[in-house]
């Protein structure tokens, strides 16, 4: 498997430009046997990125401790919180809490967006 981060942020190693429209499914495209991430907004409480996986591709399982918000662009996607598995199609989103286990499983190529705040967590 490839992993890339290979144009993570805008043009000047930063975020995306400002005050400019963005088709957030087009910001990456997939790559045989590949993880892409691409950072779209990155702050000291919070980040926004899209990632896309192949087709047989996953993520490792991690925890984090912010929630974190995740919503499927393109395709559809199998993410495991705390060992329970949901099936996500297009359009659809979930909140993983803090501190839980997570995990994606690409069974068909999808997009993903995932917001990250760095506050609030604490409930």
């Amino acid at each position: 498997m490839i992993r890339s981060n290979k144009g993570d942020t805008g043009k000047d190693g930063k975020d995306l430009e400002k005050s400019t429209s963005h088709v957030i499914s087009k910001i990456i495209e997939y790559l045989p046997r590949s993880v892409i991430s691409k950072t779209v907004l990155k702050k000291i409480t919070g980040n926004i990125t899209v990632s896309c996986l192949d087709a047989g591709q996953e993520m490792e399982e991690k925890s984090l401790p912010f929630d974190i918000y995740v919503q499927i662009i393109d395709g559809a996607a199998e993410i495991l919180i705390d060992k329970q598995v949901y099936q996500m199609v297009l359009g659809e989103g979930i909140i993983i809490p803090a501190h839980s286990t997570h995990h994606f499983n690409a069974n068909e190529q999808f997009k993903m967006i995932s917001t990250v705040i760095k506050s609030g967590y604490e409930d």
